[in-house]
């Protein structure tokens, strides 16, 4: 549907309407093919895929004395109404930071009313006296007076005649300041007719039939042309359908492709290894964490490619599960990596593996982009000849110099930072194009089961539930600004008593945005709140060495506070923090608030995290009623996934996988697994979708880049 040479479309030669540039449209003006482009809209397929956002049931065109009228009666209550009226006066109104007010005089041969624009200041700059405009919107009263509130708008041209316009249910589509809904209608009403006929369907009439689905072009005409709000939905459902099967098809092609083609390292594991492992970890695993390792180890003792996503809340213990998996490497004379998103985070790796591997013949090394010169060649070198056993790092292990010499398992902590791609590369160290490690990747920001599905529907999971002996739950307070000199007088008198304690911050350094910065608010806390006591900084700004010798000086507690920025969401271990102060803490993600959190509590004392904040969005006070109301990450990654959507959440945008525009998670669930029963009988009879090449052009248009299907299809 983009281009005569693109395989998306069947014969895209012959498709001329969708093929259609939309600056050769009859009606199309430059100014409005600008406002097309910058909607990401080029062809008439373009605007056939841009699906309205909702619809308005219109009363029809009516003078303003029929609206009062209408309005006083109580029998009649239509959503909108349409009037064609001429302005009379343009009030700016007032404006008071980003909240604006414009009210604006019209009248008819009827009467007259008034009509106000909130937070729309464009709205003056395009109307002016004796202009008439056509006005589709909600009425209401104000002190006996007619109005409307921010109802859609159009000119009426000079010499457009006025019509009846009868009721009927309208498309309302994403427009822009420069491009009204009603604009973009009427081009999709002038193109659509002739573009229908030129959709292909991917899906046989028997396949439809047993979905109980139009095909794809009724579909698109049933969303832009409805009949009734039914109608509408079962196009919707339809095309939604469509979104989340072709992610189904790509999850599980890679799935079959991995488990059919490739293999892994075959490792052992036996009570001898289970008891030289365990003589290493000074103290006691949960049933949760011995049950995940035998879970592991049944993966990676065949030559099967593991590929396991290990899940388990913050401070659920999931670093020592995967080092056993790495041993298990190790004690075959493999090798094992584990990738981190931040130095800091693979820095505490690193100290806690050499901490629990002390005195074993066990090599660790830590590859960072911060390790560079004479230092980093030998590493890789000793990376490639097999010196090195275990290497912990950061993006640095991706780049192309570096060359394991038997590599058996790949570790990701934090995955949804990562990204598929990244992921994939980590793995991929091999002279054998048919050998891959075992994969693991771990994360303390559960995956909400209606997500698992996704791009995560290629991993096993594994789930670490509960937390080690001796943690309490964490005490979380949502305080105002105005509250904030009690919040730190608490943490004051927990300072007197010996413990310690982070501020977070969004900043690093000052700007106009009016938010705390690291920098002027621990200068701020020396002089004021925490007179007296140490106050250390670390942001992501710092070189590693600089940042490391502030947190030994805090792990050996030296330092009493430290203000931070979200450096220190995950990784961060230390035991006599018990308390964590979050300026601005409306401005975090609901997960990002709950790794912070799970910094404190570590140890047997309790945990306290304050938030302060004075939230002004309804998202942000959700987000904060969320993480006050529960400790359980689960429950606050399933409200996260509601809150916001799959499309930011766990590297859906890291991976670069396009949103869906029509699908909605976790609302379209069953639709979901719908298309996963579907995707799964597909693959299982045509793994590479050779039966249907215009089903595979259209998967590999979608993600075949993002999922990396190339090698698979």
């Amino acid at each position: 549907m983009v281009s005569c040479t693109s395989p998306v479309m069947q014969d895209t030669c012959e498709k001329k309407h969708l093929l259609t540039l939309i600056t050769d449209l009859p009606r199309m003006t430059q100014m409005q093919a600008i406002a097309f482009h910058e909607l990401g809209l080029y062809r008439v397929a373009d605007l056939l895929k841009h699906l309205p956002m909702r619809y308005e049931t219109h009363h029809g065109g009516m003078t303003i004395e029929a609206a009062e009228t209408l309005l006083g009666d109580r029998d009649a209550t239509p959503e909108l109404v349409t009037i064609e009226t001429t302005i009379i006066k343009v009030n700016p109104g007032w404006r008071r930071g980003r909240k604006s007010k414009i009210e604006v005089a019209v009248e008819d041969e009827t009467g007259r009313m008034r009509i106000n624009w909130f937070n729309q200041p464009w709205v003056a700059r395009a109307l002016h006296p004796d202009m008439r405009i056509r006005l589709h919107g909600s009425l209401s009263t104000h002190k006996g007076f007619l109005q409307m509130n921010n109802p859609r708008w159009e000119e009426i041209e000079e010499d457009e005649p006025s019509h009846a316009i009868e009721g009927d249910l309208r498309p309302v589509y994403r427009a822009s300041e420069h491009l009204s809904s009603s604009v973009i209608a009427k081009n999709i009403a002038d193109v659509i007719d002739g573009a229908l006929p030129e959709i292909d369907d991917h899906l046989t009439n028997e396949m439809l039939h047993d979905l109980a689905m139009p095909n794809l072009s009724d579909a698109y005409k049933m969303c832009h042309k409805p009949e009734t709000l039914d109608q509408a939905k079962e196009g919707q459902r339809r095309i939604g359908y469509d979104e989340l099967l072709l992610l189904q098809l790509g999850v599980m092609m890679k799935r079959h492709h991995r488990r059919d083609t490739m293999h892994a390292p075959k490792l052992a594991w036996n009570e001898q290894i289970k008891s030289r492992i365990k003589a290493r970890i000074p103290f006691t695993l949960t049933d949760s964490q011995q049950q995940v390792i035998e879970e592991i180890a049944g993966d990676i003792t065949t030559t099967t490619p593991m590929n396991r996503l290990l899940q388990g809340d913050v401070g659920s213990g999931k670093t020592v599960v995967a080092l056993h998996a790495m041993l298990m490497a190790v004690t075959c004379n493999a090798q094992a990596a584990l990738m981190a998103p931040t130095e800091l985070l693979a820095e505490q790796h690193f100290k806690t593996i050499t901490t629990l591997l002390k005195n074993s013949n066990v090599k660790v090394a830590l590859l960072t982009s911060s390790l560079t010169g004479k230092e980093r060649k030998v590493l890789i070198q000793q990376i490639s000849d097999g010196t090195i056993d275990i290497i912990v790092g950061t993006h640095a292990l991706l780049t192309n110099d570096v060359i394991f010499s038997n590599i058996a398992i790949a570790i990701t902590d934090e995955q949804h930072r990562f990204g598929v791609q990244q992921r994939a590369l980590l793995r991929s160290k091999s002279d054998d194009e048919q050998a891959i490690p075992h994969t693991l990747v771990m994360t303390a920001t559960p995956i909400p089961r209606t997500l698992s599905l996704t791009i995560f529907g290629d991993l096993d999971v594994s789930t670490i539930k509960g937390m080690p002996p001796g943690r309490t739950p964490v005490t979380t307070r949502l305080v105002q600004p105005e509250g904030a000199k009690k919040v730190y007088e608490y943490l004051l008198d927990l300072l007197e008593k010996g413990q310690q304690g982070y501020v977070v911050v969004p900043l690093v350094e000052e700007t106009e945005s009016g938010l705390t910065s690291v920098l002027s608010h621990a200068e701020s806390l020396r002089t004021g709140y925490l007179r007296g006591k140490t106050v250390g900084v670390v942001h992501g700004r710092m070189k590693s060495d600089e940042r490391e010798t502030t947190m030994s000086q805090f792990r050996a507690g030296n330092i009493d506070v430290l203000v931070a920025t979200t450096v220190i969401e995950v990784g961060v271990d230390i035991a006599n923090a018990t308390m964590m102060i979050i300026e601005h803490a409306d401005r975090f993600g609901l997960a990002q608030l709950h790794q912070l959190r799970g910094r404190v509590g570590r140890g047997t004392l309790p945990g306290v995290c304050a938030l302060i904040a004075n939230p002004t969005t309804d998202d942000a006070l959700h987000r904060l009623e969320a993480i006050v109301d529960t400790t359980d990450g689960f429950r606050i990654a399933e409200r996260d996934l509601e809150i916001r959507g799959p499309g930011e959440l766990f590297g859906a945008k890291q991976s670069g996988i396009a949103p869906f525009k029509v699908a909605s998670l976790p609302r379209d669930f069953d639709l979901l697994r719908l298309a996963r029963r579907s995707a799964a009988k597909w693959i299982e009879r045509d793994p590479t979708l050779s039966e249907s090449t215009l089903l595979k052009a259209r998967l590999m248009h979608a993600h075949g880049e993002t999922l990396g299907l190339g090698d698979v299809a």
